[in-house]
């Protein structure tokens, strides 16, 4: 009787399975139907793991779109350039040209403030801690990353703390000395010097400055010995070389061109790689028995170092724009300054190379290392 009760209560069980199954209860399902139903199970547990899978990727797409589109929307307010110098010199002139461009580029107002205090240290530091988002820049100069890191006790590194964006323009030296120096080559220059050991001088507008040093890689390099005399003004220096008080100098190119057709000071040799466009007739130091002296200063853009790349790279391009542009190519020109617009990359070598070759200058000079004012 038990085994009669347990047939009747499979009987009654397969048409309800049938039913579950999709099948009439009359009908008989085929083996390779049950085959189907065996792997129907596995297979909607693929399609399901497979559609997870697939909204995940999706989210991450856009999310990532998400993130790309913030940094996209850089700026979201006016950006500062902050100048190491007061208003009216080169570097001044020079962030205020490169604002206009990248305004209008950005569609948000850069502006320019000038921080000039401790020789432009306090401006550095001022952008080395501002936020990463990047709305504050750093018009740099070889000053303030190359030099006074190596004379001075800054609370900033200028390898760690900045991310390189782009080199404006570069500026070079010129050798300068007043018409009563018997010399109108370097070479000339050079063979009247080692007449007139430790009798000569030289203006050094700030010692361990760009001129100074520069001077005093030269002097070494040449076998002669000098005296600086330093000063604290900007006008000062070139008007002491003009009247004779202090007959020789490195001045700036723009400082040059001041005064390139007066007569009133002699232009003997220039400091960049090539000669320069607007004192054509003046030698290099190369063409002059000094092959591989160079001594330039520039004006390049620097950001917090935790700006993101996306962002630095898309200044850069911008810079670059601006630089290869004739009107502002010329409006640089008038500052004695090359154009150039250079990588990140690149402009990161240059900072390299320039505090190795600083640094000797430094060592040269016998410059120790005190605290900023």
């Amino acid at each position: 009787m038990q085994e009669d009760g347990a047939a009747v209560r499979k009987t009654r069980q397969r048409p309800r399975l049938r039913r579950l199954a999709g099948l009439s209860s009359h009908a008989r399902p085929h083996r390779s139907e049950l085959s189907d139903l065996t792997l129907a199970k596995p297979l909607c547990r693929i399609a399901q793991a497979r559609s997870v899978l697939l909204a995940a990727l999706t989210v991450l797409a856009i999310a990532g779109s998400i993130s790309s589109a913030r940094s996209q929307v850089w700026p979201q307010k006016p950006v500062k350039i902050v100048v190491p110098f007061a208003p009216g010199g080169n570097t001044d002139g020079i962030a205020r040209l490169i604002a206009q461009p990248l305004g209008d580029a950005f569609g948000q107002q850069f502006v320019v403030e000038n921080r000039p205090a401790a020789a432009g240290a306090i401006a550095a530091e001022a952008v080395a801690r501002s936020s990463a988002d990047g709305h504050m820049l750093l018009m740099g100069t070889p000053s303030q990353i190359a030099i006074i890191p190596l004379t001075t006790r800054t609370a900033y590194d200028p390898v760690k703390d900045f991310a390189p964006i782009s080199v404006i323009g570069t500026n070079p030296y010129v050798l300068v000395v007043h018409p009563r120096i018997p010399a109108n080559t370097l070479a000339e220059f050079v063979d009247y010097a080692r007449g007139q050991p430790d009798k000569l001088t030289y203006v050094a507008p700030v010692f361990g400055g760009l001129s100074h040093l520069s001077m005093v890689l030269f002097l070494k390099r040449a076998g002669l010995e000098m005296t600086p005399v330093s000063y604290k003004g900007g006008a000062a220096p070139l008007t002491d070389v003009i009247a004779g008080h202090v007959p020789i100098y490195f001045a700036t190119l723009s400082e040059a061109m001041s005064q390139a057709n007066s007569g009133a000071i002699r232009l003997l040799a220039v400091s960049s790689e090539k000669r320069v466009p607007q004192i054509p007739n003046v030698p290099t130091f190369a063409e002059s028995g000094f092959p591989g002296f160079r001594a330039l200063t520039w004006n390049g853009l620097m950001a917090p170092s935790a700006m993101p790349t996306d962002t630095v790279e898309r200044i850069a391009k911008e810079v670059s724009h601006a630089a290869n542009d004739a009107k502002f190519a010329e409006r640089l020109a008038a500052f004695g300054v090359d154009p150039l617009g250079n990588t990140p990359e690149a402009f990161a070598a240059m900072i390299a190379a320039d505090i190795a070759l600083w640094g000797e200058a430094v060592k040269i000079a016998g410059i120790q290392a005190h605290k900023a004012n």
